[in-house]
């Protein structure tokens, strides 16, 4: 990346926070480096934030756009619920795609569908995976917890309350065979009817307000628990830190998310 001043956006998803690059033609040559990456997120001496959203254009026929998403400390992941809705707003925003229609991005987990309704955006994650039970502890404590593939890695545990989790300042310990890169962990209580709250510790950021996609896992191992049947509509309530997040298991075995997202800053920046 040559040294000069490029533009930025910071936003975020119920206040799961990103750096938004936009790099519509592709001036930012080559791989985007990971301490370039962990520089901007830094929140003392950088902009802050929980990932980087690099926006470019899509070498795929599918999608004119691709979201190129990077944890803070600088690896790149395959999708990001409460990212990819911020990253169509900004698209919708500089009039670069029809909002009052889908919008197709590209991400490395495949080709997303995001609506955008006013404050309500909604991304079809795509169908989940179910595969079977894991562990995991921290805080001297241990649960058992529900392995599930949102394109991404998850493991969802129940608990009896959230402080149970601790600070969450360090990774909390998994089965390293289940998941040789890394796992975002969930830690969830009950609050009613289809309406669950948690916590998380994303892979390669540490515990964060919110993770899309982990609501998602949330949501299957949730309705799962309560007998839900693949192939029926169910629908429930997350609460996260930084707010609610409403999910859909479709009957076609589809993860609807919708939530808020706004652009709260811009600027430009050389560090």
């Amino acid at each position: 990346m040559p040294d000069r001043d490029y533009p930025f956006l910071k936003g975020h998803g119920t206040e799961n926070d990103f750096v938004l690059l936009p790099d519509h033609e592709g001036t930012i040559h080559g791989d985007l480096p990971a301490e370039r990456v962990r520089a901007l997120c830094d929140r003392r001496a950088g902009i802050g934030g929980d990932g980087v959203l690099r926006v470019i254009r899509s070498t795929e026929t599918d999608a004119e756009w691709f979201m190129d998403y990077r944890n803070a400390d600088g690896r790149a992941s395959e999708m990001c619920g409460n990212g990819i809705r911020l990253f169509a707003l900004h698209l919708a925003q500089e009039g670069l795609v029809d909002a009052a229609a889908p919008v197709l991005i590209c991400t490395r987990d495949g080709v997303k569908s995001v609506t955008l309704d006013g404050d309500a955006i909604t991304v079809d994650l795509g169908r989940p995976r179910a595969l079977g039970e894991t562990e995991v502890s921290t805080a001297g404590r241990s649960w058992t917890a529900r392995h599930v593939d949102m394109g991404n890695p998850h493991a969802v545990a129940f608990v009896d309350d959230l402080g149970h989790a601790g600070l969450l300042r360090d990774v909390p310990a998994y089965d390293a065979v289940t998941y040789p890169d890394g796992v975002n962990v969930e830690f969830v209580a009950r609050r009613g009817e289809r309406h669950v709250a948690m916590r998380v510790h994303e892979r390669g950021v540490g515990e964060t307000r919110s993770c899309g996609t982990g609501a998602g896992a949330v949501l299957v191992a949730t309705a799962l628990t309560d007998g839900h049947e693949p192939g029926s509509e169910t629908a429930y309530r997350v609460d996260v830190p930084g707010g609610r997040l409403d999910l859909t298991w479709t009957a076609d075995d589809r993860v609807l998310l919708t939530g808020p997202a706004m652009v709260v800053a811009r600027g430009t920046t050389s560090l």
